[in-house]
């Protein structure tokens, strides 16, 4: 999944491979959910508040077929201190069908990696 900035958010149209089946022919909520965090942890990132998420509220509106091409969208509601609120959504690129949104709570970060000397 790459993410894009835009005007609404950052978003990314992705469709699941196979390996990630759950049921014959669908998508593992797992994924989904992975799906979702992504979104808003793109989201912050893109608008200058990097962070973990803290918390993340998902909803499955219905299964997620593999193969399906979805719009995976990701925005930062509002900022305080060091937390950064997101939603996110994943919406069938077919017919508009919300399949899954979520509600999080980021803790904002400081973006350096340690690297271990090898």
């Amino acid at each position: 999944m790459v993410f894009t900035p835009g005007p609404d958010g950052s978003y990314c149209d992705f469709a699941v491979p196979a390996r990630f089946q759950s049921w014959a022919g669908m998508t593992h909520g797992g994924i989904v959910s992975l799906m979702l965090d992504e979104a808003v942890g793109w989201a912050a990132w893109h608008a200058g508040h990097p962070g973990v998420t803290g918390r993340l509220a998902v909803s499955l509106r219905r299964p997620l077929k593999l193969g399906e091409r979805v719009h995976v969208l990701g925005q930062v509601e509002r900022v305080r201190r060091t937390l950064v609120y997101c939603n996110a959504t994943v919406d069938s690129l077919e017919n508009g069908e919300r399949i899954a949104d979520a509600t999080a709570t980021l803790v904002m970060t400081d973006t350096k990696v340690d690297v271990p000397a090898q």
